[in-house]
Formats: structure tokens, sequence, C-alpha cells
């Protein structure tokens, strides 16, 4: 005989006046989490509530019930409710829907509300979001009305890029949320498909490499190439950009590159033209020269336009309010902010001042030529006035050298090598008797001129010697002149300066920072250089100590060779320019060097790869990577390896080492953590993924928040 399964008796439920309800001590929430009361309560006049409160007779000590109910589960709601009363928005006898508890434990009730809860699978939110955008809702108004930022809604519609068959794919768990997303950045469905195939053979599936993969043969939008074309021209001539909402990916992907290099090219060639107009000799124009490319030409300095007197005027005005503005700044506590605005639009206005347009000499123009290209941040790049010395105007000789090369010096016994020449046979007349000792005055002998000289540089060098400030500026003195001038001829002192050109070009080395400054640097000393070299020496001496020492510290600068070539292995080289580096606190990633996939990481072994990762992440961010392919170990280490400050060594400072330092764990995406929200409305959110604790060795996409 079969026993009747015992009915299930539910909990009664009936709306209780507002006024007969408390809150209990018995929720076990103690910490707030998910929207806030305040935002709970506008969803609550919006849409009512959607959900009843859990309610407990209240008892007196004999046990009979007092007709007041305590809330054990649902302590948000209450909260909720309660303020809209505060605002008398709310009735305080307005019914309020309760189910009435009165077996089991209070504690457990609010515990089980709370862990038995189920949050929105991320897909089920993007179809909410889906249809109420078709229902003509913005994406602002959708976001409002679930309490989510703009970012998270455009971020869960951006899931409709994705190829319905993948949607599918993750809805039965068969990808995480970080791969789906991954996906978006290609509107492909077929090319999406192909590389989620292509994965199925894969070691690994990790986002990055979804990313890589359909992106392949992209140029990012941060390329100087496409910073100097524009995204408004690159579109209007077809191309097409792919973007990432969901990872920063500096403004996208630029898929077609040829079209990118086309436009690049082509603009440059137009302002190219531009400059030819002004009559120089000759214009270059090229994306990138290498570094050095001017080394050995002339530059021709030319002089700033002056200001017109309105010009001048306006600039003694704005620096006059600088100044008081600056001063009201530091007497007060707090800047306001649109005092701060007004000091930085008068500092770019200043700074206007002093870009003048600069006038060359039309002769030099004549000789001279320009190079135009693109710097590292996108920006055009002219440097106009490099003569060639092909170019150069012939050196005239001066009238007392022309003398003495056409002089006829005598037969002198003394005279080392007889220069007279042979006369003509036919017209020889008889040999001259040698001339008297008191016949005028001639030019000293050859011989005799090199042992007066000796005993001066002797003399000369002693003195010098004895005198270290003079010392200190012949050496500037033969610096500069080499360094800053064709020739390097004018000086006494054999010291010949050489600032080294480079056997190989590192990518990017000319849009590097420091490359940057030395090219300003240089560019300040060489507008205080006299146009002749014979009038450097009273310049130099003009020069206070410290511009002097200044200028010293630039040129000895530019004359440093610490590049390792392979045909010309310089050990003790090397080891001294480790000291001066030591010296000056040299640090390579403070400077802006950074273990790039195409500067480093791309052109050393898989285990130098490893080698670095485990140095600068720890041995498991290192085993995660281990089973990659070189391309997609050189990716994903680059990632690891950003911000750490981690150098190869050829590239440390002696003494300088690296910790090891294991990643941080990613934060929960913004808006994960309103599905948590005790008692609240179930806001649309997702749940994060499940994943293997290790993961977070290898970057993922996390969903940033706008």
């Amino acid at each position: 005989m079969s026993k009747s399964v015992p009915k299930i008796a539910l909990s009664a439920s009936r709306d209780i006046p507002f006024n007969r309800l408390v809150l209990s001590q018995a929720n076990v929430r103690r910490i707030k989490a998910g929207i806030a009361v305040e935002e709970l309560a506008e969803d609550i006049a919006r849409r009512t509530l959607l959900q009843s409160l859990t309610v407990r007779p209240v008892l007196d000590e004999d046990g009979r019930e007092t007709g007041m109910f305590e809330v054990p589960s649902g302590g948000r709601r209450f909260r909720a409710l309660e303020l809209l009363v505060k605002q008398k928005r709310l009735a305080r006898t307005a019914p309020i829907p309760c189910i009435i508890r009165t077996e089991g434990i209070a504690e457990e009730d609010s515990l089980a509300e709370n862990v038995q809860r189920a949050p929105l699978h991320p897909l089920d939110q993007f179809r909410a979001f889906q249809a109420l955008r078709e229902r003509g809702r913005s994406e602002e108004e959708i976001a409002a009305a679930f309490f989510v930022s703009v970012g998270v809604v455009r971020q869960r519609l951006r899931l409709a890029a994705v190829s319905p068959r993948l949607l599918d794919l993750y809805a039965e768990d068969g990808m995480t949320l970080e791969q789906l997303m991954a996906f978006t950045v290609s509107p492909d469905y077929e090319r999406q498909e192909q590389v989620w195939e292509a994965l199925q053979r894969s070691y690994t599936k990790e986002p990055y490499q979804i990313r890589r993969l359909l992106t392949e043969g992209a140029v990012r939008a941060s390329d100087k190439r496409a910073r100097f074309v524009g995204t408004e021209a690159y579109e209007a001539a077809g191309g097409l950009i792919l973007r990432d909402l969901f990872q920063p990916d500096d403004g996208g992907w630029w898929q077609d590159a040829g079209l990118l290099d086309r436009l690049a090219r082509e603009r440059l060639e137009r302002e190219a033209e531009a400059i030819r107009a002004e009559g120089w000799r000759w214009v270059e124009a090229a994306p990138d020269f290498p570094y050095g490319h001017s080394y050995g030409l002339r530059r021709v300095v030319g002089e700033a336009q002056p200001l017109s007197e309105d010009e001048t005027a306006r600039r003694e005005a704005l620096q006059a309010e600088f100044d008081r503005l600056e001063q009201e700044s530091a007497e007060a506590d707090e800047v306001p902010e649109e005092t701060d605005r007004r000091l930085a639009e008068i500092e770019e206005a200043l700074a206007a001042f002093e870009d003048r347009p600069v006038a060359y000499d039309a002769e030099e123009v004549a000789r001279a030529g320009v190079f135009v290209s693109i710097d590292g941040s996108g920006a055009l790049r002219v440097e106009r006035g490099y003569v060639r010395p092909e170019d150069e105007p012939p050196v005239a000789a001066k009238p007392e050298e022309e003398q003495v090369e056409t002089e006829q010096p005598s037969a002198d016994p003394e005279t080392e090598g007889d220069t007279t020449t042979e006369p003509d046979t036919a017209t020889a007349a008889p040999a001259a008797e040698p001339p008297e000792e008191d016949e005028g005055i001639r030019p000293l002998p050859d011989r005799l001129l090199t042992e007066l000289t000796a005993h001066r540089t002797l003399a000369l060098r002693d003195a010098l010697a004895g005198d270290p400030q003079v010392a200190y500026l012949a050496v500037l003195h033969a610096l500069c002149l080499r360094l800053f001038y064709r020739y390097g001829l004018d000086s006494c002192l054999e010291i010949e300066p050489k600032s080294a050109l480079f056997s190989a070009q590192a990518p990017g080395l000319a849009d590097t920072a420091s490359a940057r400054a030395i090219e300003a640097r240089h560019a300040r000393w060489r507008a205080q250089m006299p146009t002749e070299p014979g009038d450097l020496w009273p310049v130099l001496g003009g020069f206070d100590a410290d511009s002097r020492e200044a200028l010293f510290a630039h040129c000895v600068g530019l004359t440093v060779n610490a590049v390792h070539e392979a045909y010309n292995r310089r050990p003790k080289a090397i080891a001294h320019a480790d000291r001066i580096a030591e010296a000056v606190s040299l640090d390579m990633a403070a400077v802006g060097w950074r273990p790039t996939a195409e500067a480093y990481l791309g052109r050393v072994t898989k285990g130098r790869i490893l080698a670095a990762v485990r140095e600068a992440r720890g041995g498991r961010a290192a085993e995660r990577l281990a089973g990659l392919k070189k391309a997609e170990m050189a990716t994903a280490a680059e990632e690891l390896l950003a911000g750490t400050g981690w150098l190869p060594e050829p590239l440390r400072t002696p003494g300088q080492v690296f910790a090891a330092v294991e990643p941080e764990t990613e934060a929960a995406p913004e808006g994960e953590a309103e599905s948590a929200a005790e008692g609240g409305e179930p806001a649309i959110a997702s749940a994060p993924p499940a994943e293997d604790t290790e993961a977070a060795a290898i970057p993922t996409a996390a969903i940033a928040a706008e």
C-alpha cells in the first residue's frame, strides 16, 4: 500500500499597514551592498513593490500577538518604504504585501532569502536591454531605470555584435563571459566563428588571443600614422575601425593598413608641396627618418620674427593677468576652477607668442633643404634649414693666404723643401745672386717657425694647466666647434668629440622622450651660437658659469657611445657606461622604455620571455604562458609586464633588481554587485563567470564601466 506524499502548506500572505511593521534585528545582512536605499525607493515609486516582505508576528510576554510585525527579510525594501513615507510620497497606513512566517527561525529565513537568490544571466540582461532598446528607450533611460551606468548598458548591447551561434554556445556554458566579450571587436559573424573553430585546436582560448586573431593585420589607433591621418579622413576613404567597449583599446583597430599608409603618404606629400613653395632647394618627406639623419649637415639658423606693437601689448597684458591670478591663488586655500581654467588659457596663449615664425636668409634657403615627417604624437614634424656638403658655397681663400701661396720663397739652405718652380728653358734668365740679409723682411723659415711654436706650445700647456677656468672654456670651445659647426679646425686643442651614429636603428628611436629632449636642448643652444665659428670664443666667454656648465654637459652627453656592436667589441667602454649610468641614477623604465613584443619580447627565445614574466610577475604567471606559441606568448607577456618597470639586463643600471609581484585579482565589473543587493528589487545584472583561480595570472578582459 503506497503512502501519500504530504502536501506543502505555504505561508499566509496579506496586506499589513506600514505603521504596524518594524525592522527586525534578526536580519543577517549587516554590510551594505548593491544599489542604495534612495535608488531602491525611486524604483518602488516608479514600479511599486515587486517583491513582498517576509514578516513575523511580534508576541507579548504571554506569547500572544500584539498586532505588530517585525521584518527579518527585506530590510532594504522596508527602509526604502520608510524613506517614501518620510518624503510624504507614501501614506503611513499604506497596505504593504507581506508573507507571514510563524515556523522556523527568523535568521534562517533572512539567510535563505539572500543565499538562494540566483542572479540574472548576462545574456538575459543583454536581451532585456535589447528589448527595451527596440521599444524606443535610449541607453541613458535604460541606465537610469535600472540604476546602472550607461557604460554597462552599452557593453551589454554590444553583445549584439556577436554571432547568434556563439551566443547560444555561451548560454550553454560553452565559453566564458570574457571570451564572449572578446568577440565584440569584430562585427563579422563568419570571422568570429572561424576564430572559435581555430581555437578548438589551440592549447589556450584566452580572451587576448581571440582579440589578436580578430584584429590580425590591423593597426592600433594609437599608431602615429593613424593620429596623423585622423579618424574622419580614414573612415571617409572607406576604412573600417574595430572598437572594444570591454577593454582599453587606444581608440580601436584600423583594419586597412594599406589604406592608412597611402593616406599618410598623400597628406605628407601635400604638406611637402606647401613647404617647397617656400623656395627650399630640396624637401624630403617620409613617415619616419632614422635617428641621426641630419648628421654631417649644416643647420641654417633663422631669426624669429619680432612681435608687433599690438602683439607686445597683448603679451604684456596676459603676463600681468597671469602674475596677478597666480599671486591670488598662492594666498587662497583652494584655487577656484574658473581661475585654474583661466591660468591654463593664459599659459597656452603665452606659449603661442614664444613659438614665432622663423625667417631665413634667401641665399641660405636656395641651398638648404627640409625634412618632413610624422612625430611620435602623430603631429607633422618639419625640420627646416639643412645644407648638404655638396651644396655648400666654395670657400674663398683669405687675402693673406693667397699672398703666401703665390710668393716664391728663395733657396735658403735652412728652408725645408725648395718650393721654387723651374723656369721655362726657352726664356730662362741667368741665375740671380742670393739676396742679401738686409733686403727687406721675408717670411720665417718653416723649421724655425716650428721650433718657435714648439716653445710656445709647451709654455701654453703649462699656463693653461694653471688656470682651470680658461682650460674649461677651451675644452668647451673645442666641443662646440665640432658639434655645432661643420668644421672643427678652429681650435688648437687636440680634442675631437664625436657624436656617434647608430649602426642599427631601433624601432621608434627618434620618437623617444630622450631623443626629443636632446633635440630640443640642442636647438636652444644652437640658437645662441654665432654664425661664424671664429666668433664663438667671445660668445662662450660671455656666458655665465651656470650656462657654460649646462652647455658643457650637453656637449659631453652627445659624445657618449655605449652601443654594443658585434664588429667592434668594447667591454671596457661598456663597463664605463655602467659607471656613468650608476652615477646619474639612470632608470630606463622611467625614461619610457617598455618591454613590448616589437621592441624585445618578439625577438628573444620563449625561455627568455618566460624568465622575464617569472622575474616580474612570479612563477604562476609564467606557468600559464608556458604552452603558448611564441607570438601569442610575446603578446601576453607584454600585457603582464606593462607597468612593472621590468628591464632586460643590457638596460639595467648596476644594482637594479626586480622582485616578483603576483598580479592582483581583477575587480568585479561595475554592475555585477547589484545582483546581490539584499532584499532589493532584482536589478538586471550579471554574475561573474566561474574561472580557474589561477586565470588571474593572465590579463583577461574585464567590463570597464564608463
